[in-house]
């Protein structure tokens, strides 16, 4: 069993300390290395030098554990905001963690609702069946019969967000300091803040809840399941909702699926995003495999509704307009095109030249762009065949891109965080899909902000 991770400022304070001055130091190693060594040499030796830190960022996010590990997670799936041997080394922590004991749950209930869960409900299993970063899932009934899934959030990580946050934005500032591949200190400062404000939403189960019950009201999609929360019997750290029967992705895997089984669950999954966009203007932003349930008659179920994000309809027009401008074929237009729909979404800055961006940062851009098309160009695509995402390793166009780069619109980082993880179910399943969306034919959908 696991024990509590460490809650108090001291001990928090000293990890946060240790990664900083083992982050400066190793920081100080590769830049005097880096003088000696043949330029052939340079490019491998700094890519090592960002596993390395991403290491360091990862052990002591992962002896904070709670809304610090959740931080690992969000950002190994933020493509562009870290370069790429950070995020490999963060997303260990997508994977799950010993789950608490008897005693500690106990705790959290007598806390929530002043009894123990066996009082509170008809039948509680004290041994959780799934556990991740916030909080651990254990299977229950209650007083009249219905089974449903009680999520418990371990006790003490709400209070030290801030403090993780500090640590995060202090050591990113630090490996930012003198880089030309990590974005600037405005862009760090404008993503933490973000990261913040999301993941006291997320340990919010009140909220969730709230989320959970808006999107199982107001999807009308065929074949898509959201398990409805009990608000009786949740608090702010307890929810209940009600139980869904299904296997997740390497579970559901592991039966040997056929390849028409594939394709149903990948449209599935492709047509629910691209409705969440198109229609419901709400997204479900936390592509976790484990958050989705692949079920016996063919449906999809989805959990975890922690991280969802309102889209406006000022982010879809512009995301809109940037995907026809991929599309388009190579040449003038297609640059002018790139470039308004960049500065709309605030990426880039509206000072930057038309000649700049044609020959500096869309060459920089070009695997990236090729990346995001890959699959839209013909009706169909067979997922087996996506290319991972490509990472930018070339030092010049790193420093291209973050000398370039102004921000980024407040909805892109939950729309690329969903896309990327849509992409890799899509590519685990092997599936064979239509790939037709609004965006990429007549323009976007018209839908309700409802």
């Amino acid at each position: 069993m696991n024990k509590a991770p460490p809650s108090s400022k001291l001990g928090r304070s000293t990890i946060t300390g240790m990664a900083l001055a083992k982050a400066g130091a190793s920081k100080l190693g590769h830049k005097a290395r880096q003088w000696a060594r043949k330029d052939d040499d340079r490019e491998a030796a700094q890519e090592q030098h960002e596993a390395e830190l991403g290491r360091i960022l990862f052990r002591a996010l992962n002896q904070l554990k709670g809304s610090a590990l959740k931080i690992s997670q969000m950002l190994s799936m933020d493509s562009d905001f870290l370069p790429a041997g950070i995020r490999r080394e963060l997303a260990k922590g997508c994977h799950q963690v010993t789950p608490l004991n008897r005693a500690l749950i106990h705790k959290v209930f007598q806390r929530e609702f002043a009894q123990v869960p066996e009082h509170l409900y008809g039948q509680f299993d004290s041994h959780a069946f799934a556990a991740a970063s916030l909080g651990q899932v254990h299977h229950a009934r209650t007083t009249d019969g219905r089974a449903v899934a009680v999520k418990v959030q371990y006790p003490g990580i709400a209070s030290a967000i801030g403090s993780d946050i500090r640590m995060l934005r202090g050591i990113l500032t630090t490996l930012g300091l003198g880089s030309d591949s990590m974005p600037d200190k405005d862009i760090i400062d404008s993503a933490t803040a973000e990261l913040e404000s999301k993941l006291a939403e997320e340990l919010d189960y009140e909220h969730e809840a709230a989320q959970l019950n808006w999107f199982e009201r107001h999807q009308k999609m065929p074949g898509i399941v959201i398990p409805r929360a009990l608000p009786e019997l949740s608090t702010k750290r307890v929810l209940t909702m009600e139980h869904v029967d299904g296997q997740h992705l390497d579970a559901w895997l592991a039966t040997k699926p056929d390849q028409a089984q594939r394709n149903h669950f990948g449209q599935l999954l492709f047509d629910w995003f691209w409705y969440s966009v198109c229609e419901l203007r709400h997204l479900h932003a936390d592509p976790h495999p484990g958050n989705f349930m692949f079920m016996a008659d063919g449906r999809l179920a989805l959990l975890d509704f922690g991280c969802t994000r309102a889209i406006s309809t000022e982010f879809t027009t512009a995301m809109a307009a940037h995907w026809r401008a991929l599309l388009m074929p190579d040449g003038p237009a297609r640059g002018v095109a790139l470039l308004k729909s960049y500065i709309a979404l605030d990426l880039l800055s509206a000072d930057l030249s038309q000649e700049d961006f044609d020959t500096q940062v869309l060459p920089a851009l070009h695997a990236v762009q090729a990346w995001k098309i890959q699959g839209f160009e013909k009706a169909q695509f067979d997922f087996t065949d996506k290319l991972p995402y490509p990472a930018v390793t070339d030092r010049q166009q790193n420093k291209i891109l973050a000398r370039a780069m102004k921000g980024y619109h407040p909805d892109m980082p939950y729309f690329d965080r969903a896309y990327l993880g849509l992409m890799h179910m899509l590519k685990s399943l092997g599936a064979v899909i239509n790939t037709s969306i609004p965006w990429t034919t007549t323009g976007e959908k018209n839908g309700n902000n409802k």
